[in-house]
């Protein structure tokens, strides 16, 4: 009988999505480009090759829109680890008792005048640093679970025969497991995101649930970093967060229940604000009631219904613009069939647009690899990074180290693969946080005695920057906007884009050329700096060397384009800057330096970035650049590395025309280069240490394929992209490409 019931029920699921798969094969709205090809690439089996099936219990896999995610484990949802995480749930601890906000410097720094060196915060302000460094910080908004009807949680080990399956194609989580010797079939998807508000929609089929002998608990944390298997404090002993109950039909209507949530607090200066949100539970075959006086809900199958149906919506206002309006009281009723239905849509519209890339005809035995992490990372991406802020390095998987805040150097590995995928309408939003926060990075540069737009560092959607010591001369992330409006005006080269990016191009070089200080001999150097692999504090570090150059060149190029005559300035600062540094027939990080070979061998190699995540300057000569690369790929330290240092490699490597290191760098063999099972690369830090979850890795790698399969500028023959193939200059022999809709990198 549970036999029965589980084969009905995964085919009453996966039915639309084969469906679909049949359909697509005649569907008219496939890319027209595909033509082009020989035979048009089947994206619905390039996905289906590579949905996450796992037995896995403890594994937590996302269901999300971008903005919104909420992270199942084993049991379809948070029985035992997981968080609910979005780009727009915030909180901040209050402000320590003995500080005042005067005592709060506005920019996240007390330095003054022109930076000499590093930003030390003052050692007798430890306390301040912490809530500085902390606040705001990324929000856990629940917790799901399943637990027995007198209250007891349930053990792990009581979960028996495991079977999970995730599909990309349509965003379904779908498992299977007894309970008791008794079947459970849980169905989990989550809506598209509309005005803030996400609903997650689960279907539960167990008679356990049907008889009451296990119920569903929805609890709401006092959201601190508190880490364990869910973030926040749910205990009786943590401050009070109180809610409100209101029923949004009748007080007698049982099966609906909304939840707001006030958290009253201060979040900048200035501004007083009532962190608030909404939660609605719907249950279709079942009820809901509030536990006692805690912040949790209890909901209760129901005996004569066939499954129990839960539509849970967020409704979280923005977190300095909009407060929660509480629309999902009057929303109506969301049943599961409208959230999955929503979920397919979205993403199956995913994958029939944008970049596709099908490596199945190779005959290297990484292909199936390497494609299964070009498929998941794209998943990844679409789940974590398009939303409406750019994401932390773990995205909206767990809060990451740095408290759940993004870093505005690597906002260029969460975004810039968008427009290489034809995609970039996903990435708008996220990209607006140079406008956002530009009016904090005149403040922060007029502080420190410097024109223009002084981006920041570290920061959450207040702008204010975390203090750090290489907090302001890491400066690799100040001519990133150029980057960005470049590679939208390719998409779009209208006076609208022009308009849109004129003052933050602008103002981005303005303070690049004034960063720069020139000595008696004429030369300008850019000192202080720390390179991207941050080991340090020097000056005319090579990355920012070659940025500088490739930046003030492209903003004259703007100004052009806008009727403008070229700032003479720029074009004198960028002539003479100090040379690119090297040694012995090969780069170096800094001229200061000369045993990155010897001492520095670890961390980013920046001395490759020049020739790959940077478009080639004049000044960077490609044989030395190859000898650098070739001699990284052998010495390196890659045990001591990240994440986005493997396809930055693989960039060079592809660039400079030795595609077989580029597929190497890829693939080599190190545990910061690990692609779990959900497809998230496992290149950077996790809370508690080890490593965890690292979406850069995934943003570079989509970034590095695109060019390795469709050139770059000076390996074109032509300026306009291609729009499909079935060969790619980057990939070496023994891989059989085919791609479609990929735009070249710059």
């Amino acid at each position: 009988m549970a036999n029965e019931m589980k084969s009905t029920f995964f085919k009453r699921i996966l039915g639309a999505a084969v469906l679909a798969a049949v359909f697509h094969c005649f569907d008219a709205t496939q890319p027209a480009n595909a033509a082009e090809l020989k035979t048009p690439i089947d994206r619905h089996a390039v996905v289906e090759r590579h949905r996450i099936q796992t037995d896995k219990l403890d594994l937590l896999l996302p269901v999300g829109n971008g903005n919104f995610c909420f992270n199942v484990d084993g049991t379809g949802l948070q029985t035992f680890k997981g968080d609910v995480l979005s780009h727009w749930g915030w909180f901040s601890e209050p402000l320590p008792s003995k500080y005042t906000w005067d005592d709060v410097p506005v920019t996240g720094t007390y330095y003054q005048g022109r930076l000499k060196g590093g930003d030390p915060f003052p050692a007798d302000r430890h306390d301040l640093y912490l809530w500085i460094r902390n606040s705001p910080h990324q929000a856990n908004l629940a917790r799901t679970r399943f637990l027995r009807a007198d209250g007891t949680p349930i053990k792990p080990e009581e979960i028996k025969d495991v079977k999970r399956d995730l599909d990309p194609w349509t965003g379904i989580h779908l498992t299977s497991f007894t309970l008791d010797g008794q079947p459970f079939e849980v169905a989990t998807c989550v809506s598209d995101d509309v005005a803030l508000d996400s609903t997650v929609g689960v279907k539960i089929d167990s008679p356990l649930v049907r008889s009451g002998a296990v119920v569903v608990e929805i609890a709401f944390p006092y959201p601190n970093l508190k880490h364990g298997a869910w973030s926040g404090e749910f205990s009786d002993a943590a401050p009070q967060t109180p809610f409100t109950i209101v029923r949004p039909e009748t007080q007698t209507d049982v099966s609906s229940i909304l939840v707001k949530r006030e958290l009253k607090n201060e979040y900048a200066r200035g501004i007083v604000g009532d962190y608030s949100y909404g939660i609605r539970v719907d249950a279709f075959g079942g009820a809901v009631e509030q536990i006692g006086d805690t912040s949790s809900l209890l909901v209760k199958g129901n005996a004569d219904a066939k499954a129990l149906e839960l539509s849970i919506t967020f409704d979280g206002g923005d977190y300095y613009a909009r407060p929660c309006d509480n629309s999902a009281a009057s929303a109506e009723h969301v049943d599961f069939a409208t959230i999955e239905n929503a979920s397919k849509a979205r993403w199956e519209a995913f994958w029939l647009s944008g970049g596709a890339i099908d490596l199945s005809g190779s005959t290297d035995p990484r292909w199936k690899e390497l494609e299964r992490r070009i498929v998941l990372s794209q998943f990844q991406l679409r789940t974590n990074a398009a939303g409406s802020w750019p994401c932390s390095e773990s995205g909206l998987l767990n809060i990451c180290p740095w408290s759940g805040r993004f870093h505005m150097e690597m906002v260029w590995w969460h975004l810039i693969h968008w427009h290489a995928w034809d995609r970039a309408e996903l990435g708008e939003q996220a990209t607006k946080i140079y406008p956002t926060v530009q009016a904090g990075a005149a403040q922060l540069a007029r502080q420190l005695d410097y024109k223009g737009f002084k981006w920041q560092k570290e920061i959450a959607p207040d702008g204010r920057t975390a203090p750090w010591v290489g907090n302001l001369v890491l400066l690799w992330k100040q001519p990133h906007p150029i980057y960005f409006a470049e590679m939208d005006y390719r998409r779009d080269p209208s006076q609208a884009t022009l308009d849109k990016w004129s003052e933050i191009v602008e103002e981005t070089a303005v303070h690049m050329a004034d960063y720069a200080t020139r000595d008696e001999n004429g030369v300008y150097h850019l000192d202080p700096a720390m390179p991207p692999s941050e080991v340090g504090i020097t000056k005319d570090d090579i990355f920012d060397l070659a940025y500088w150059r490739w930046g003030l060149d492209m903003a004259n190029v703007w100004r052009e384009r806008q009727g403008k005559e070229r700032c003479a300035l720029w074009d004198e600062i960028r002539a003479n800057l100090a040379p690119i540094p090297q040694k012995d027939g090969h780069f170096i990080r800094s001229a200061s330096w000369s045993d990155d070979f010897e001492t520095r061998n670890w961390e980013h190699p920046d001395l490759i970035g020049i020739y790959g995540v940077i478009p080639p300057v004049p000044e960077v000569d490609k044989s030395v650049a190859l000898e650098t690369v070739e001699r990284v790929l052998k010495e390196w330290q890659w045990e001591r590395c990240w994440g986005w240092d493997f396809p930055m490699t693989a960039m060079a490597a592809s660039r400079l025309g030795r595609p077989d290191l580029a597929v190497d760098a890829l693939m080599l063999n190190s545990t910061c280069n690990v692609y779990g099972v959900s497809g998230a690369n496992f290149g950077g830090p996790a809370v508690g240490g080890g490593k965890g979850e690292y979406l850069p890795g995934n943003g570079g790698l989509l970034y590095a394929v695109a060019g390795m399969c469709v050139g770059y500028d000076e390996t074109a023959s032509a300026k306009e992209t291609p729009k499909s193939g079935d060969t790619a200059p980057g990939f070496p022999e023994g891989f059989s490409v085919k791609w479609e809709n990929l735009k070249r990198p710059l």
